[in-house]
């Protein structure tokens, strides 16, 4: 079993960044496959990106190329560098962790989940 704890979220202008990160408790942090997922007011939780235990990322399309997921085994931590931040991207992010095999992207097929960071983007 895992215990994930969220941090650095906050209130940002459009454009700027944030970089959030998740603590991982337990001694097989690197077997898990994590994850971020977001969910703003009203609507569904939506996956964000994700990385497996060797460090490959997978994003949703509306954060590639803006967003980088990373991980260090070492310290049970993984990142999420948020950078070119939009008014969209306003939603409660979670730190979430699964054994499944490394893909997938349904909220469900995570079983860890931390109590999420609100992240605030103005225009």
């Amino acid at each position: 079993q895992v215990q994930l704890v969220e941090s650095g979220g906050g209130l940002e202008t459009a454009g700027g960044s944030l970089r959030l990160s998740c603590a991982a408790s337990g001694r097989t942090f690197s077997m898990y496959v994590m994850g971020w997922f977001r969910q703003a007011p009203g609507k569904e939780r939506e996956f964000v990106a994700s990385i497996s235990g060797s460090g490959g990322a997978n994003y949703a399309d509306s954060v590639k190329g803006r967003f980088t997921i990373s991980r260090d085994n070492a310290k049970n931590m993984m990142y999420l560098q948020m950078n070119s931040l939009k008014p969209e991207d306003t939603a409660v992010y979670y730190c979430a962790a699964t054994v499944r095999l490394f893909g997938g992207t349904d909220h469900l097929d995570y079983s860890y989940w931390g109590q999420g960071t609100q992240v605030t983007v103005s225009s």
